[in-house]
């Protein structure tokens, strides 16, 4: 074994970096394409419950090292003991993350810079939003293996038209950054040399807003999308009522009619 390889197997699988408000969660297993082993998962879930109740964190950007994204599922790793039970408790371990991420108070950003497979593309397909660079490739290939991409499969129709997510679960076929922006798996497609700068502004931007607010919409998003239109409008009744006593929203309502500069905001 290289030093470089030592270095890489003694390397944590997960990075964190905090500024002005942004946490960045940073895939680290280059060798392995970012693979979700068990390790991976356990180090996003623990993260992303510490995030939870951060209120210095106002967003979250999932970034990753290496020439991946993300390929999905560490398949040298489920091969170990591919048992129903040990297979039950992996994919229980991985949807309770991703449902985590739509869980927290604080929007998610993926920013996208290669290929997303299978579990990958579930990945960027569960974060709130995603910024890709156009040579960035997304995949539910699991197919081309024999096995079907099931848990995709829930986050990629919540995204993409269902004729699309079908075609792309049963060929396992990529689709370039410019579709997946058409069809809704992400925000759009940026050069590579720009997907920094476009990851930064939006989360800064995000950043900038009242945190009590945003947890409050992003918490009735998810209640509501999947409702009929009548509980929708019922939820999101409440929740305007609520927002509307956040100390928040007086003060930034009394700026706005006093033609007066936005407020700093409390997060309350």
């Amino acid at each position: 074994m290289t030093a470089a390889q030592a270095a890489t197997q003694d390397a944590p699988p997960l990075l964190r970096e905090d500024r002005d408000g942004i946490a960045t969660l940073t895939l680290n297993r280059p060798d392995k394409f970012n693979a979700l082993s068990h390790a991976l998962l356990d180090a996003l879930q623990a993260e992303l419950d510490g995030i939870e109740n951060d209120r210095s964190v106002r967003v979250v950007v999932l970034a990753a090292n290496g020439r991946a994204f993300c390929t999905g599922h560490d398949l040298k790793e489920m091969r170990q003991d591919s048992s129903e039970e040990v297979m039950r408790t992996l994919f229980d371990k991985c949807g309770r993350m991703m449902q985590t991420l739509t869980r927290i108070p604080q929007p998610v950003i993926a920013k996208v810079h290669s290929i997303a497979t299978a579990a990958g593309c579930q990945l960027v397909a569960t974060c709130d939003l995603a910024i890709a660079a156009e040579a960035a490739k997304f995949a539910t290939s699991g197919i081309n293996l024999g096995l079907f991409c099931s848990t995709p499969m829930v986050a990629l129709t919540r995204n993409v038209p269902r004729k699309v997510a079908m075609e792309m679960l049963v060929t396992g076929d990529f689709i370039d950054a410019e579709s997946a922006a058409r069809h809704g798996l992400v925000n759009r497609a940026v050069p590579a040399e720009e997907l920094d700068e476009a990851v930064d502004t939006l989360a800064t931007k995000i950043a900038g807003q009242s945190p009590a607010s945003i947890a409050l919409g992003k918490q009735l998003f998810y209640r509501q999308v999947e409702a009929a239109a009548a509980a929708a409008y019922d939820m999101a009744s409440g929740t305007m009522a609520c927002n509307m006593t956040t100390e928040d929203a007086r003060d930034g309502i009394d700026a706005f009619l006093a033609k007066q500069p936005r407020p700093e905001w409390k997060g309350r």
